[in-house]
């Protein structure tokens, strides 16, 4: 017999146990993330010491273009600020002539307004465009041969005065440009100077003594290629004198061949002369700071002393390597003598004085003094020969 009792309905009622879970849960990765968000970043792996050295070399490199690059800018101003000078001079006079012709016309004029008569000069005087006025032949014929100077004087005075303000003008302006680039590289400088002069800064006395012993070993490796080219070019000059000798024994009544007509003795001896006062000056200014942008006589920038150096032997050279470099003859570094000028890096932005022996005189960088050095020391461009 079926039962009268009604079936139980079962109520959903809340799950509280895995709800509560996964409440945990998420509360747990939001604290999580919310760690990973606000936590303070870490701090950059410090540099090594080559890192260090690679980068304030890198730094002093820079300096050295934008130095070159400021010299440049100045030899330019300085021009542009003489020349504008004259041009405004003689505009200043051009006027002065201008007004005496005016002057002239003026006198003229008043004349013939005295005499009643009809004032073409006063007309030509007023008139908005000279030269239309001057094509009026009844003007042209009623004027007398000193009026018609004066007249052809002043045209040809205010054209020119025309021209010269003109040019004077475009002079300003590029020396105005030429102003801001010595200004903008000047700050260049300043800030690649700056900035290794704060990464040395940030150096320990310990990590400052490790950074001069690798300075030590790459200054001794420099010197030991220098040993390697001045054994080769005493080689060179042993051979070349043995064969002197030889051809003097062949044919006695040669000489020594320096009076020869090929005039080769004569010139090296004369380039030897000039490359020992070269010498000689750079030697009398050894332990004197570099400074960007010096030419002496208490500092000096690399450029600026082979300038003054070549000065003392009778020779102008330009201001900047880059156009030092364009002087002269061109040699291998084999074949370099005392006096040469020896230039480095691709683009050319240091040079230096070859005394022989693979070492020359240079102004190496901020921070140093004038003094020998290999010229291995750097990578070499190329060695000229000035004079």
């Amino acid at each position: 017999m079926a039962s009268h009792r009604k079936p139980r309905t079962r109520t959903a009622g809340p799950r509280t146990a895995p709800v509560a879970g996964i409440t945990t849960a998420a509360l747990t990765s939001i604290a999580l993330l919310s760690q990973t968000a606000t936590a303070a970043p870490s701090a950059p792996p410090k540099p090594s010491l080559e890192e260090v050295q690679k980068k304030v070399d890198t730094l002093y490199h820079q300096a050295g273009v934008a130095t070159e690059k400021y010299n440049a800018a100045k030899e330019r101003t300085t021009k542009q600020q003489k020349r504008v000078g004259e041009l405004l001079d003689d505009v200043a006079q051009r006027t002065e002539k201008l007004n005496k012709a005016r002057q002239e016309l003026g006198t003229f004029a008043a004349a013939q307004y005295r005499t009643g008569a009809v004032s073409d000069t006063a007309t030509l005087l007023l008139a908005d465009d000279a030269q239309d006025y001057f094509d009026q032949d009844q003007l042209m014929s009623r004027l007398t041969s000193r009026q018609k100077k004066a007249v052809d004087d002043y045209q040809t005075e205010q054209a020119a005065t025309t021209k010269k303000r003109t040019e004077a003008a475009k002079s300003l302006e590029t020396l105005t440009t030429s102003q801001a680039t010595l200004k903008s590289t000047k700050r260049d400088v300043q800030q690649k100077l700056g900035d290794a002069r704060e990464l040395l800064s940030k150096l320990t006395a310990e990590e400052k003594a490790r950074l001069a012993a690798i300075e030590k070993k790459k200054q001794e490796a420099a010197r030991k290629k220098a040993e390697e080219l001045a054994r080769q070019q005493a080689e060179a000059e042993a051979k070349r004198k043995a064969a002197e000798e030889a051809r003097q024994k062949e044919n006695p009544g040669t000489g020594t061949g320096s009076g020869t007509g090929t005039g080769s003795g004569s010139t090296s001896s004369g380039y030897a002369t000039k490359a020992a006062k070269v010498i000689d000056f750079a030697e009398s200014q050894m332990g004197k700071p570099y400074v960007w942008g010096a030419t002496g006589p208490d500092s000096y920038d690399c450029s600026g002393l082979t300038q003054a150096a070549w000065k003392a032997a009778g020779i102008t050279l330009p201001r900047t390597t880059w156009d030092q470099v364009k002087v002269g003859t061109t040699v291998t570094t084999a074949d370099a003598k005392p006096g040469d000028l020896v230039f480095f890096y691709d683009d050319i932005s240091h040079v230096g004085i070859y005394i022989g022996d693979g070492k020359m005189i240079h102004a190496p960088k901020p921070g140093a003094n004038v003094r020998v050095e290999s010229i291995y020391y750097m990578p070499i461009h190329s060695v000229v020969r000035p004079a």
